[in-house]
């Protein structure tokens, strides 16, 4: 019997701790420090209302009023450091090929029209159809936190962007990271200043330490979560409790890719810091009528 109340009793005062410590992290852990703090993020630059990943796109987010521009980098031959969702430009710009192949001025330019990924059967057009440098993003928005998706495990790469963030004293404006493990890893490693992503691992580690109650004992070194909504690992992670957790650790948690403003709602209802979108207009105008559980107010 005391076997069993001694258990009982270490269980109890675990389980008491744990939800202590989910409410209040500051106990434990130091707020990590806000460098900036993003609601309004656009997707490829806003890729639902100009061409993806263009200057053209970017200029017009950051004259929406966005607060994070979200963007992709690779690396062309003469190791020139560009902005581009895809290695192989076939999709976006009709010719098969990759941009590691090519020096930057032998990159085609970008098709006319191009269908918007995370909206079905939705395209976009545009005039700017150039493929850009990830410098002349830091050049023309020198005060636009930047959020920027290593799309291949490439040291070169990493080091160069590294250097180009270093250059334009961006380290306090910049988040940089991927799905991959290992690409995560050798970014904090060049630089440990610019804050890191979670990787898939790490989500999925995240996922089993709150279901544990095991995550407010847990030190965590990123920065941000980035998280998709229609996804089974999400649904298990859109815990308002969880997402109230990060955000006391100082931890930012965006959602990608968001495009109608039922998904806005739910997003920030939920504790989201900020939303991934495509259209950076109709994020605006949600925001400026927004109101806090108006959704559940709807479905009720």
């Amino acid at each position: 019997m005391s076997v069993v109340f001694y258990l009982l009793s270490t269980l109890g005062g675990y389980l008491f701790t744990s939800a202590l410590l989910l409410k209040y992290p500051g106990l434990l852990h130091r707020p990590k420090r806000h460098r900036f703090r993003c609601r309004h993020i656009s997707h490829r630059g806003g890729a639902g209302e100009n061409l993806e990943n263009t200057m053209a796109a970017f200029h017009h987010a950051v004259d929406v009023g966005t607060d994070m521009l979200e963007l992709d980098c690779h690396l062309t031959k003469d190791e020139q450091v560009v902005v581009s969702h895809d290695e192989n430009l076939k999709r976006s710009t009709g010719v098969d090929v990759n941009i590691s192949d090519l020096e930057y001025s032998e990159l085609p330019p970008y098709l006319c029209r191009l269908d918007v990924t995370f909206q079905k059967e939705c395209h976009c057009e545009g005039e700017d159809k150039r493929i850009p440098l990830l410098k002349e993003v830091f050049e023309d928005f020198p005060h636009t936190p930047v959020n920027i998706d290593i799309k291949v495990n490439n040291d070169v790469l990493i080091k160069k962007v590294s250097e180009l963030v270093s250059l334009y004293k961006r380290e306090h404006l910049t988040v940089w990271g991927n799905v991959s493990h290992e690409i995560v890893e050798k970014c904090h490693k060049e630089n440990a200043h610019i804050p890191i992503l979670f990787c898939l691992r790490r989500v999925l580690l995240l996922l089993g330490l709150f279901y544990t109650g095991l995550l407010p004992f847990f030190p965590i070194l990123e920065e941000f979560l980035e998280i998709p909504m229609p996804s089974i690992i999400l649904k298990l992670l859109m815990r308002k409790a969880l997402f109230d957790h990060l955000t006391a650790r100082g931890i930012q948690v965006y959602i990608w890719v968001l495009n109608e403003d039922e998904e806005y709602q739910r997003a920030f209802d939920l504790g989201a810091t900020g939303v991934m979108t495509d259209y950076p207009t109709k994020l605006k105008n949600f925001l400026h009528t927004y109101t806090p559980g108006q959704q559940k107010d709807k479905e009720g």
